[in-house]
């Protein structure tokens, strides 16, 4: 059966009827009934399944707790996460200063979620009932399943397993192996054995005994030698990459984390295939409500949902391989996409919402033109372990055909009650040839889905540093702007191509963002869409920050740690200021990089 919101108060599950609550899941975001929202997701997903789930949005862990016991003890299991965000990357900008605003809040307000969300909801969970299973997942426990640097406590940290007290972690996109866990628990009972799920991982007391086992360097090893670190990362990307991966293990000896007593393992098993196109449609088409919970409409508006609330996700996963970015990792590398059918069925749904006046925000997905995009020849893709398929060139073996992408957009568009459709998603403009009519979708989009601004992710301008971070060479972007000016003239549009970019990732220098600098005032933008490069857990920039080592090369790597560094990289970002000239120019002169001056400022004293 199923409900307008799943419940969140004790009063919705007496109204319910219900004696009691087979599933709670814990979230550190506001509850948001919405596709877009993996606490919804998992929670609709296990409602159609036949399961009664009641969610603890947000749960006050500084008084007596009762938030925690309101629902007494599931039958089957509680459900943890951080929300949507890792809570760290929620909580603290890249200077390590702390924010003043959650938009996974209702009026965007701070301080409803403790940092390390997912390990703190679990320890209390634990406190109050030692004999319930706890399964944490979403994107705090997934990025953090092995060891990993931790870049707010400026520490190596083992994997969430060995502090967080869970019996089990799933990661990735887990709706088919939630639904696992849940028959699997309600069969064997509270001390079911989990271990053999795919897209799980536990702590074992002894070595798996598998055939495909692979084993990292141990935790301690890791500890005293950054090397050896790099080189486990550069399995667990290599393995994170396949559609048919290893399982892995990393041994942590007696007391070298938390709740280590005796030697155990962290294994991680491999992930399950990619859903198929009618998997998308069954979890896409569920009875969301698609709005906040109405419990929150005295407190204000949720603004990640504010920011989704007229967009539909067409597809999950990535194959472009950025160094920074987690997607990959989380989501996977194979693209899953929707069917049109149900596609256009959720366009309908928002066509008929009151407060829909036929303006859809985005039709895309974690890039906007990977929409059906897979492998020729399905086979070599199982066999693959390249972390992109388009860098540092486009798989020969990949069907990127933009036909059926523009041909949704004319189906949508033509949807009654539509006015426009626009593109919000990042263009992956390093997919364009002419056979793949990739300039084509470019043109369609140009003119008829982009509001004004079109963004694209160029990232640097620099060679070298866009080699680290896994990007195409700048004069992709050159090319790119030639074509959008080229079509805007032609059609009378006074349109901006607006390029996002990163100051202090790994490899990139001063003279960098100098070179930087110069080639945006040489090209007339006066930057807004940039930021300083935040590690976060998981990618590969990240491990680059902490050892000074590119994991795939075991090449040093030039890294600016230092808060001064990167800040001073960052300001060359806003030359164009009055107030930073004066700034700009002692650090130049004092990096020993005079050469920029005149280019950025002329002559003048």
């Amino acid at each position: 059966m199923s409900v307008p919101f799943l419940p969140i108060t004790l009063e919705e599950v007496k109204h319910l009827g219900w004696s009691e609550v087979d599933i709670v899941i814990v979230s550190g975001d506001a509850y948001v009934d919405h596709p877009s929202f993996g606490t919804a997701v998992i929670g609709r997903t296990l409602e159609a399944a036949g399961y009664r789930v009641a969610i603890i949005p947000q749960p006050n862990w500084r008084d007596d707790l009762r938030d925690f016991r309101k629902f007494g003890r599931p039958r089957l299991f509680f459900g943890v996460t951080s929300g949507v965000m890792d809570s760290m990357v929620n909580h603290y900008t890249a200077a390590r200063r702390l924010r003043h605003d959650d938009a996974y809040t209702p009026g965007g307000a701070f301080g409803f979620r403790p940092d390390y969300a997912t390990y703190v909801y679990s320890r209390i969970l634990k406190q109050i009932y030692p004999d319930t299973p706890v399964i944490i997942g979403g994107v705090e426990a997934s990025m953090r399943r092995l060891a990993h640097y931790d870049y707010w406590s400026d520490a190596l940290k083992p994997s969430i397993l060995m502090e967080c007290p869970a019996d089990l972690l799933v990661y990735g996109m887990a709706e088919r192996i939630m639904v696992k866990v849940a028959r699997l628990i309600e069969q064997e009972g509270p001390k079911a054995d989990l271990s053999s799920l795919l897209q799980t991982a536990y702590v074992s007391q002894s070595k798996p005994e598998v055939s495909d086992l692979l084993e990292l360097h141990s935790f301690a090893d890791c500890q005293k030698s950054k090397k050896l670190h790099a080189e486990n990362f550069h399995v667990i990307e290599r393995e994170s990459n396949k559609i048919e991966a290893a399982t892995i293990s990393q041994y942590y000896e007696k007391g070298s984390a938390a709740l280590s007593e005796e030697g155990s393992y962290v294994v991680v098993n491999p992930p399950e295939p990619p859903m198929t196109t009618e998997e998308m449609d069954a979890s896409f088409d569920l009875p969301y409500s698609r709005l906040p919970h109405p419990k929150y409409k005295k407190r204000g508006a949720v603004p990640a949902y504010e920011m989704i609330k007229y967009s539909v996700n067409i597809h999950r996963g990535c194959f472009g391989g950025c160094s920074f970015c987690t997607i990959s990792a989380h989501q996977g590398k194979q693209i899953a996409s929707r069917s049109e059918e149900s596609i256009l069925k959720e366009v309908n749904q928002l066509t008929q919402m009151s407060d829909f006046h036929g303006v859809l925000s985005d039709l895309g997905g974690p890039s906007a033109n990977m929409y059906g995009m897979r492998g020729k020849n399905q086979e070599l893709c199982k066999k693959c372990a390249r972390y992109s398929c388009i860098q540092p060139s486009i798989c020969k073996n990949l069907d990127s055909d933009h036909r059926p992408l523009m041909d949704l957009y004319r189906k949508v568009a033509s949807v009654p009650g539509i006015k426009h459709v626009y593109i919000g998603s990042g263009i992956r403009c390093d997919l364009f040839t002419a056979e793949n009519h990739g300039w084509d979708y470019f043109k369609e989009v140009v003119l008829h889905h982009v509001s004004g601004r079109l963004k694209v992710a160029p990232e640097h301008t620099s060679s070298q540093v866009l080699k680290r971070m896994r990007k195409p060479s700048f004069d992709l972007f050159l090319r790119t702007k030639q074509e959008f000016d080229a079509i805007c003239r032609k059609a009378g549009l006074r349109y901006q191509l607006i390029p996002y970019f990163i100051s202090s990732h790994p490899g990139c220098r001063l003279r960098d963002m100098a070179e930087l600098a110069v080639e945006m005032k040489r090209l007339g933008y006066r930057l807004e869409q940039i930021q300083d490069f935040t590690p976060t857990p998981m990618t590969l920039s990240t491990e680059m920050y902490y050892t000074g080592i590119d994991p795939e090369t075991m090449e040093p790597v030039y890294v600016a740690t230092h808060p001064n560094e990167k800040r001073e990289q960052n300001l060359m970002f806003f030359f164009y200021k009055p107030e930073n000239q004066s700034q700009i120019r002692q650090i130049l002169q004092r990096s020993h990089n005079e050469q920029y001056i005149p280019k950025l400022f002329g002559n003048r004293k």
